[in-house]
C-alpha cells in the first residue's frame, strides 16, 4: 500500500496481490517508522458500507471503503481510474480521498500467460 498526501488530498495505491486480500476480507496495514519514538500506520479495509470513512489516531490511520464499489472497481481493472471520495474534515476543506489499484500491475497481472 502506497499513500501520497498532498493538501486535502490522499491517495492510497495498491496492488493486484493486495486487492486480492481486500476482496476476501483481508485488511492492509501499512507501517512506517520514522524514529525510535514516531511511527505512523495505515489500515484500510473493505466494509458493507455505502461511504467511505477515515477514523483512528494521529499516528494510526483506519480507512473504510464500500465494499460494493471496490468490487464494481476491480471488476473494471485495469484502468487508471480511480475511487474518490469527499470526507469531511471537521473544518475548511474537504479531505479527498482517492482509492486506486497500480495501473502498471494491473496490466501484468491480468495480461500475464496464465499456466
Amino acid at each position: 500500500m502506497k499513500l501520497q498526501i498532498e493538501g486535502q488530498n490522499l491517495r492510497v495505491r495498491i496492488g493486484e496481490e493486495e486487492l486480492s486480500r481486500l476482496l476476501v476480507g483481508e485488511p492492509l496495514v501499512s507501517q512506517t517508522r520514522f524514529t525510535s519514538s514516531l511511527s505512523l500506520s495505515c489500515t484500510l479495509k473493505a466494509v458493507p458500507s455505502e461511504a467511505a470513512r477515515f477514523t483512528g489516531q494521529p499516528d494510526a490511520w483506519v480507512i473504510d471503503l464500500p465494499d460494493s464499489l471496490v468490487r464494481a472497481h476491480a471488476a473494471n481493472l485495469p484502468t487508471r481510474e480511480g475511487l474518490t471520495f469527499q470526507l469531511e474534515s471537521g473544518e475548511g476543506d474537504p479531505l479527498e480521498l482517492l482509492f486506486d489499484v497500480d495501473v502498471r500491475d494491473s496490466v501484468r497481472h491480468r495480461r500475464a500467460p496464465r499456466p
